[in-house]
């Protein structure tokens, strides 16, 4: 169960995440569009575990580890946006939000 203070970093990284990847690393995206789904953070605050859903499918799997190769630039583009509101920026580990690919499988079995 999260506490308050971890879903309010939560929804704070999440925020500034998803405006960073659509003005300040376009270049690391290949033209994608690529949207943050999820922010969980640890109970200790040390670990953001950012979930991702990147739009059109075909070239995601190169656009994620385009992303986690600049994953420390990420970090210090993040933690000059909310430095001033956390004492310590965590670590990011990013994922693949997988669910749009799945609801999309189960609408179209369930439409045959």
């Amino acid at each position: 169960m999260d506490s308050t203070r971890q879903k309010r970093i939560g929804r704070l990284l999440q925020k500034d995440l998803g405006d960073m990847f659509q003005r300040e690393v376009r270049e690391l995206l290949m033209g994608s569009m690529v949207s943050v789904t999820a922010v969980r953070v640890t109970a200790d605050l040390s670990i953001a575990r950012i979930y991702l859903s990147i739009f059109p499918g075909n070239k995601k799997d190169e656009v994620f580890n385009n992303i986690v190769q600049n994953k420390s630039h990420i970090r210090y583009l993040l933690g000059k946006r909310v430095g001033k509101q956390l004492r310590v920026i965590p670590d990011l580990e990013f994922f693949i939000d997988d669910s749009l690919d799945y609801l999309e499988k189960i609408d179209r079995l369930l439409k045959e």
